[in-house]
């Protein structure tokens, strides 16, 4: 072999080598990245080549797939769309997958590495392949109780319900919602609505339980009560406070008065004060306990915190804020639930339910089981305990101011017949100088079962922003107060 050809062959032996290297570099190293590249089409037409599992309520699928034509062979499917929004997120072609939709991605297609078993014998049988089912704690007349609530009054807004004992979701509601069925294709008109929706000022694809806060307003009165009773700020919850009303702010000459027409606020007892929502007795108690033992203690129910499961993955609720720097007119305006203090919806009905569980609060959960094609469990959700905020005493105490102010006082709207309900009212300002908008209308509540324990606290939040009511008419027992009635009532005759 003369030289000009042992250089071509060396040259090719290189070359050869080169593209070798170079496939077993992408085979090896960059599939995983190639196959999750948005823009990799055949990964999406593969996604949507078979039915998709199902997201199960109450033992039936408010989800489907129906077969299309074109690349994309299946779509999704909604029962129920709108109501089932905030717990299923979306599943589309185009848009992508959010909240249990996509949280649990891989097991609703089939990819879950539990289900490769299964994917085996599929591709041996010839079986169309499936994906698994994600089975909920959602009770479907607590949703229903919840949504229609909402819509009634046709107001922004959100619901949670929660399992006390377990924490488990019982309801999740927010409006305006919208119904994922309509832009779960690829085509232009569907294209077209998303971005309509994504466009509009009322945000229906967002989930106001779950990623928004606001200022909690007077609900946040049975954190203070809890805080002060477990710190020993005070220890007779019928002792008289001596907080004067109105109550002046310290280093300030502002003064903050109280929302009822001759509620007996003046030097009341911190059982009064729940009873009637007076801000004086809250304002003082909040100044009395200080900013670092009222934040330990919102702290130990999920405030600074994102509340997220670690077995799950399941990211369920942004953070709730309990600000770190505050000097004392701010400490006092949290123990009323205002100033820079923020919460989500999730997140005060799980003040609710940790004061109603004897101060245990149970890490929320939405997802019971999740199950392979073939119904096998691939995961069977356990109840874990995420703190113990305050002591069995403390919270007992705090029920019985909570169950004396549906009784007797401002939280009168969740009163169930022959049923043992707590509840407390909240009405939030906000705005930038505090009291330009309309304010927020907020309610949390439990009922007991007659052995004491609870099997559901809820939070509600109304935004009346766009409400055809007047101002006078806004408050969060008379607006939330038959909501969560409602949904308790719903659990209550499972």
């Amino acid at each position: 072999m003369n030289r000009p050809l042992r250089h071509i062959a060396v040259f090719c032996g290189v070359l050869v080598l080169a593209l070798l290297a170079r496939v077993t570099w992408v085979q090896f190293f960059q599939s995983d990245e190639l196959a999750n590249d948005p823009h990799n089409r055949r990964v999406k037409i593969e996604a949507f080549s078979y039915p998709r599992g199902n997201i199960i309520v109450g033992g039936k699928p408010i989800t489907g797939s129906v077969a299309t034509s074109g690349d994309f062979k299946y779509k999704r499917t909604y029962k129920d769309g709108a109501m089932y929004a905030p717990v299923t997120g979306f599943a589309s072609q185009a848009q992508g997958t959010t909240f249990l939709e996509g949280i649990y991605n891989d097991v609703l297609s089939g990819k879950d590495d539990r289900l490769a078993l299964k994917r085996a014998q599929d591709i041996l049988t010839g079986e169309k392949p499936r994906g698994g089912d994600v089975v909920t704690t959602i009770d479907p007349k607590a949703q229903k109780a919840a949504y229609k609530g909402l819509t009634d009054l046709d107001a922004k807004g959100a619901v949670v319900a929660l399992d006390p004992r377990d924490g488990r979701v019982l309801a999740l509601a927010s409006t305006p919602s919208y119904d994922p069925s309509a832009f779960t294709g690829i085509s232009n008109a569907e294209g077209r609505k998303f971005k309509a929706m994504d466009a509009d000022k009322s945000k229906p694809l967002s989930n106001r339980a779950l990623r928004e806060t606001y200022a909690p307003g007077s609900t946040f009165k049975i954190l203070t009560a809890a805080a002060a009773l477990e710190n020993g700020v005070i220890s007779d919850i019928d002792a008289p406070t001596g907080a004067a009303t109105p109550y002046r702010l310290p280093q300030s000459t502002t003064t903050v008065g109280n929302d009822v027409p001759g509620a007996p606020c003046d030097k009341a007892s911190l059982k009064t004060g729940m009873q009637w929502s007076c801000n004086n007795v809250f304002l003082d108690t909040a100044l009395k306990v200080g900013k670092d033992k009222m934040r330990e203690t919102a702290e130990k129910f999920g405030f600074n915190s994102t509340v997220y499961d670690e077995d799950l993955g399941d990211l369920l609720a942004s953070k709730s804020l309990y600000p770190d720097k505050l000097d004392k007119p701010q400490t006092a305006l949290t123990g009323m639930g205002q100033g820079s203090l923020t919460s989500t919806p999730m997140q005060m009905a799980m003040v609710a339910a940790g004061l109603a569980n004897d101060g245990k609060v149970m890490m929320p959960h939405i997802v019971d089981e999740l199950r392979g094609p073939d119904l096998s469990t691939l995961q069977k959700i356990e109840p874990k305990m995420m703190s113990r905020a305050v002591s069995a005493d403390t919270a007992k105490k705090v029920q019985q101011m909570m169950e004396y102010t549906v009784n007797e006082g401002t939280a009168d709207k969740a009163k169930i017949d022959g049923v043992t309900v707590g509840g407390k009212t909240g009405t939030a300002q906000h705005g930038a100088n505090v009291n330009d908008e309309r304010p927020y209308a907020w309610f949390v509540s439990y009922a007991k079962q007659s052995d004491g324990s609870s099997p559901v606290a809820v939070a509600v939040f109304v935004d009346p922003k766009d409400m055809d009511i007047p101002r006078s008419e806004i408050a969060g027992g008379k607006l939330g107060g038959p909501i969560a009635k409602s949904v308790m009532e719903a659990v209550l005759n499972k």
